[in-house]
């Protein structure tokens, strides 16, 4: 894959890389997930056709400490949970102008999302764009409800997409990338090996070519974000996928896109569709 170069600066990323250190994390078939001693969890596929640089895709769970992992393996030790459960009550709450709730048209609750978060970015052939699970959320909302759309990036719209991903968790994540949604996922695979800022990283940089190394005395993931949105622990609070592509493209010294900008939603689509193959395990936990 040929690695485009955009918005470069005078350090090499190369270099920051290689100073931090290369300590391979210990990855292998003895990491086992299961959720509440029942929802199992596949953290290690064989990679997508197309991904080029990886033959085995693994979920970010298994590149933390045993503490960290242990958080997520039980809802009654996940932070994320609450979250979840904040979100559950406003799925019954009536908003807007129709005086209507997410559950006066979805009795059976949130579990009829299960294969939502499994299934997103995907075509609506409706909107004729690629929507993202937020987007859907909003669809509902303005169009359905006669309410205000959420903050892309604010609590409650975390909150419910946390709710969507929970209730998802154990299904394995197939998202497509052909028909008319290929061109977006084309221009997001774009993004993703373009060198942004002036440590001149990309995406592959650092998930790609140096998973598993040492920086910032954390181990490098393969970026999946079957996990997402996630419990950071450095932010106490649960993040969501554009915030964390705009934390990376920033941490590049570079000008990033803004959150629910096409830009991230082309990204969100291919980086989702390398995790195809794992399961859904948000919200997860993560350092």
């Amino acid at each position: 894959m040929k690695t485009r170069t955009r918005l470069i600066g005078g350090t090499a990323g190369a270099l920051a890389l290689a100073a931090a250190g290369a300590v391979l994390a210990d990855i292998g078939d003895d990491d086992e997930l299961i959720i509440n001693g029942e929802i199992e969890i596949v953290t290690g596929a064989p990679a997508p056709d197309f991904v080029e640089g990886l033959s085995t895709i693994y979920s970010g769970w298994v590149f933390r400490s045993p503490e960290t992992q242990a958080m997520e393996q039980d809802d009654f030790e996940n932070p994320a949970m609450i979250y979840v459960d904040q979100a559950r009550e406003m799925f019954d709450t009536p908003m807007g102008s129709e005086g209507q709730s997410c559950s006066s048209c979805h009795e059976g609750g949130p579990e009829e999302f299960e294969m939502v978060r499994a299934t997103y970015p995907q075509w609506d052939e409706e909107h004729g764009e690629v929507q993202t699970v937020e987007m859907q959320v909003n669809e509902c909302l303005t169009e359905r409800m006669g309410a205000e759309p959420l903050d892309w990036n604010g609590q409650d719209m975390r909150n419910m997409t946390a709710l969507i991903s929970a209730v998802g968790r154990g299904q394995i994540v197939d998202v497509a990338i052909d028909g008319p949604a290929q061109s977006t996922w084309e221009q997001g695979e774009e993004l993703y090996y373009t060198r942004f800022g002036q440590l001149e990283l990309s995406c592959a940089s650092c998930h790609e070519q140096n998973y598993g190394n040492l920086i910032r005395a954390d181990h490098l993931s393969q970026g999946q974000i079957n996990g997402f949105p996630t419990y950071r622990l450095k932010d106490a609070n649960i993040v969501s996928i554009h915030n964390r592509f705009r934390g990376c493209i920033r941490d590049t010294r570079a000008e990033t896109f803004a959150i629910g900008s096409p830009e991230f939603i082309a990204l969100e689509l291919y980086v989702a569709s390398r995790g195809n193959g794992l399961s859904v395990e948000g919200p997860a936990v993560r350092n």
